[in-house]
């Protein structure tokens, strides 16, 4: 199985009472937080550690930035990845490391060169984490008054994504001569013009940075809903799940796989990890009372104001102790169906939906000592629900390091996992 590791820049993650638990320790401003957390990722031989980002404060619930400000969403602090990334690379090696960047408020330029640069500095790990966005707080900060409807931004994402892989692809593999005795620099026959104007972008090219290590950085996406899905499974090679239980986790890989292979795309050129939050203790008991500890803290309040970000719907006008009802969002539509499902399924208020989602917005839960974990996560894997995991914290960084020291070891001695890396980059990985 392959292991990513899920991060916020920022004092949360999925989990809203990461900033709360008692055993969070570092500064979130701070980047020995994200280097320690790299050296344990490391260690326990992950395939990459990737940071979700967004583009403005949630103020769509109430219209109002006050909830999230107040109880600390996950929206009210993100520092660029992209920095972060390039601190985390210097204390790893073989870490894969992904940055989120947005196709609607960016340019596939600037996201081109960013990412070029990211794969030759680490050598061959970068990663871009590729979004569309989401709401109309976004929007407003790019001097728009609306965010783009549902399928037309995906539309456009087809577009950047064309643009972007011609991007770097302007410079062929051999172009770099660096020839000192004939004072050759590079061969001008190998560096072209894109001459690309399309719908949305016009771009001359070519980039300005060499090809990197990988040719192209490996793509991740997290698609949920019918376009998102049609969008992943064209160009990501890691494909990042958000499902809250086994059996809707296995039909969306059987409907992902199933798309990869009307494309002519083969089941292992994209990996389907799903994300889970696992909680350690040395006994059953003990794993349940940090799972309590956990939970317990999560405020149904900034739960709705993150999830009304992510709609980009606002739910305060509809009541706390009622179900929710089946409205039509623009926002991460697939994410919010199966809000809306577990709603009429469970028999779920609103109030309810919002404690869920603070807890970590539907990432299920694992709970027990490491060999229970390990079993949990070995039939997810065996049942065909995933290729691998994402793993997201309870609290930072002590949560990868409980993970990483104590369940690592028994999926390794199941066979299950890696003991060692087989390459140096991250496409490397994904393919072993």
């Amino acid at each position: 199985m392959h292991l990513a590791a899920f991060l916020i820049a920022g004092p949360v993650a999925h989990s809203h009472a990461v900033w709360r638990h008692p055993r969070t320790t570092g500064d979130f401003l701070r980047p020995e937080l994200y280097q320690d957390i790299a050296r344990i990722l490391e260690r326990a031989r992950f395939d990459l550690a990737f940071f979700a980002d967004r583009l403005a404060m949630a103020d769509t619930y109430g219209a109002s930035l006050e909830t999230g400000v107040t109880y600390g969403d996950q929206d009210v602090v993100r520092l660029d990845p992209i920095p972060v990334l390039a601190m985390m690379a210097a204390v790893t090696r073989r870490l894969g490391l992904g940055a989120t960047r947005s196709t609607t408020y960016y340019h596939p330029y600037q996201v081109a060169r960013t990412f070029a640069t990211l794969d030759h500095l680490t050598r061959g790990r970068a990663a871009w984490n590729v979004v569309t966005s989401v709401n109309d707080s976004e929007a407003r900060n790019f001097g728009l008054e609306a965010h783009l409807e549902h399928d037309r931004r995906y539309d456009r994402a087809d577009e950047f994504m064309e643009v972007v892989g011609r991007l770097w692809d302007s410079w062929q593999p051999d172009a770099l001569r660096l020839d000192r005795a004939r004072g050759r620099f590079a061969d001008p026959d190998q560096v072209n013009y894109i001459d690309h104007a399309g719908e949305w972008f016009k771009s001359r090219g070519p980039l300005n940075v060499p090809r990197g290590p990988q040719g192209h950085p490996v793509i991740i996406q997290a698609g949920s809903s019918g376009r998102g899905k049609a969008f992943a499974a064209r160009w990501a090679e890691v494909i990042f799940a958000v499902q809250p239980d086994a059996d809707r986790a296995r039909a969306f890989y059987q409907d992902v796989t199933a798309t990869l292979a009307t494309l002519g795309r083969q089941p292992e050129t994209c990996r389907i990890l799903l994300a889970v939050m696992p909680f350690v203790g040395e006994t059953t008991a003990a794993a349940h009372a940090q799972q309590r500890l956990h939970n317990d803290l999560a405020d149904p309040r900034v739960g709705l104001a993150t999830l009304s970000s992510h709609a980009n719907y606002d739910l305060s006008q509809h009541p706390l102790d009622e179900p929710i009802e089946n409205v039509r969002v623009q926002g991460m539509q697939g994410l919010f169906e199966t809000v809306v499902g577990l709603s009429k399924a469970e028999g779920l208020t609103l109030r309810d939906v919002g404690k869920r989602y603070a807890q970590g917005v539907l990432v299920p839960q694992l709970v027990g000592t490491p060999s229970e974990v390990a079993d949990q996560l070995a039939d997810l894997f065996a049942s065909g629900a995933c290729d691998g995991f994402v793993i997201s914290p309870s609290h930072l960084p002590g949560a990868f390091a409980e993970f990483a020291d104590a369940v690592v070891p028994e999926l390794q001695r199941r066979g299950l996992f890696r003991r060692q890396y087989a390459g140096t980059t991250l496409r490397s990985h994904l393919a072993s």
